[in-house]
């Protein structure tokens, strides 16, 4: 079963462009606002929601911290989805 979190997390448009844009690579909390029009107090709140989530890895590097998807939680959400096609069938 899929934790509340995800759903929560998922449920957000902006959310959801993060996480597209961690599909090119693992990024900082800076180089993720430069795709948007919103402060980077806003980007880091959403990243903590994806964060608390488990949708993101969040690794301190030097004076850094990078993100990155964890494909895991990916996963589970797939499989879960691919539930309601089976009943379908």
């Amino acid at each position: 079963m899929l934790n509340n979190n995800v759903y929560k997390a998922l449920s957000d448009e902006n959310r959801r462009k993060i996480l597209d844009i961690l599909l090119d690579g693992d990024l900082t909390a800076g180089e993720i606002a430069e795709h948007f029009k919103m402060s980077k107090a806003g980007i880091s709140q959403h990243l903590t929601v994806l964060k608390n989530a488990k949708l993101v890895y969040a690794e301190k590097r030097g004076q850094y911290v990078i993100y990155s998807l964890n494909t895991t939680v990916f996963q589970d959400v797939l499989k879960w989805l691919l539930r309601f096609n089976k009943e379908e069938s």
